[in-house]
C-alpha cells in the first residue's frame, strides 16, 4: 500500500486531536462571518443585485468562506518552512518518498480535519440566523469536487512560498505578501463578482479565484452544466501548473541544498 493515504490519515488525526481548540477557531470563525453578513446586507440594500447576487446569495456567501477558511488555509502557510529553516529538511529529502506528495497527502489530512471541526459551525449559525438554503445531493457533490481542486490550489501556492525559504532564509516577507494576495483576489474580503471592469476580469482569471470564488459559485448553485465543468477546468489548470511549478522549485532547491553540503 502506498504511503501516502497512511501520511493524510495521520494528519486527520494529529490536526482533529484537540477539538475544543479547534472549536474556539471556529467560534471567531462564526462571528466574523456574522460581521461579514450584516456588512454586506448594507452594501446590498444600497445596490441590489450586485454582481449578479441577491442578498441571500451575499449573505450565504459570507459563512460558506467562512467555512472554507480552515481547510483552504487562507491564513497559514505550511510546517515544511519550519523545517527548512532548522535544516530538518535533509530528512525529508532523504525519504524515499516525494517530498510534494508527502506534503499534499499532509495537507489534504489536515484540510479533512479542519473541515470536520472548524466547517461546520459557521454554516450551521448561518442557517439558524438567516434561514440560508442549502443546495440538494448533487449540489453537494459538486462542490465536494470543487473544495477538493480548491484545497489541492492553495497547497500549491503555499508550497511554492514555502520553497522560497530555500533562498530567503526568513519567509515572512512571501507570506505576508501570499497572505495579502490571497484574501483580496480569492474573494474572502469580498465576492469577486463585484470588482469592477478590467480589474473583476483579471481577479477572476488568477488562481486566487480557484481558493474561494468559485467553490463559493458551486455552493450557490450559481454554476451548472458545461459552466459547472468550466469551473473544474479552471482549478484543475492552476491546480496542475502550480504542481509543476512546485516540482521543478523543490529539484532546484535539491540541488542548492547538496550544493550548500546539507
Amino acid at each position: 500500500m502506498s504511503v501516502y493515504p497512511w501520511v493524510a490519515a495521520y494528519s486527520f488525526r494529529r490536526h482533529a486531536a484537540y477539538p475544543l481548540g479547534a472549536f474556539a477557531e471556529a467560534i471567531t470563525n462564526t462571528v466574523f462571518g456574522f460581521v461579514r453578513a450584516w456588512i454586506v446586507l448594507a452594501l446590498w440594500d444600497a445596490r441590489p443585485g450586485l454582481g449578479g447576487y441577491t442578498a441571500a446569495d451575499a449573505v450565504a456567501f459570507c459563512f460558506i468562506t467562512q467555512a472554507m477558511i480552515g481547510p483552504v488555509q487562507i491564513f497559514g502557510g505550511l510546517e515544511l518552512t519550519q523545517r527548512i529553516r532548522s535544516g530538518e529538511v535533509a530528512v525529508d529529502l532523504h525519504r524515499p518518498v516525494d517530498l510534494q506528495g508527502w506534503w499534499l497527502a499532509d495537507d489534504l489530512g489536515r484540510a479533512a480535519g479542519t473541515l470536520a471541526l472548524r466547517g461546520v459551525p459557521p454554516m450551521a449559525a448561518g442557517l439558524w440566523a438567516f434561514d440560508l438554503t442549502l443546495p440538494g445531493p448533487a449540489g453537494w457533490a459538486a462542490f465536494a469536487a470543487a473544495m477538493l481542486l480548491a484545497v489541492v490550489t492553495g497547497f500549491a501556492l503555499r508550497y511554492l512560498v514555502a520553497l522560497t525559504a530555500f533562498w530567503l532564509h526568513d519567509d515572512r516577507g512571501m507570506q505576508a505578501v501570499s497572505l495579502i494576495m490571497s484574501m483580496f483576489f480569492s474573494g474572502m474580503v469580498l465576492p469577486l463578482v463585484v470588482f469592477p471592469g478590467a480589474l473583476g476580469e483579471i481577479a477572476r482569471m488568477l488562481p486566487w479565484a480557484a481558493l474561494i470564488q468559485m467553490p463559493a459559485d458551486v455552493f450557490l448553485g450559481r454554476c451548472s452544466g458545461a459552466e459547472l465543468w468550466s469551473v473544474y477546468a479552471f482549478q484543475a489548470f492552476w491546480a496542475a501548473v502550480l504542481l509543476a511549478a512546485g516540482r521543478a522549485l523543490t529539484a532546484a532547491a535539491r540541488r542548492r541544498l547538496v550544493i550548500h553540503g546539507g
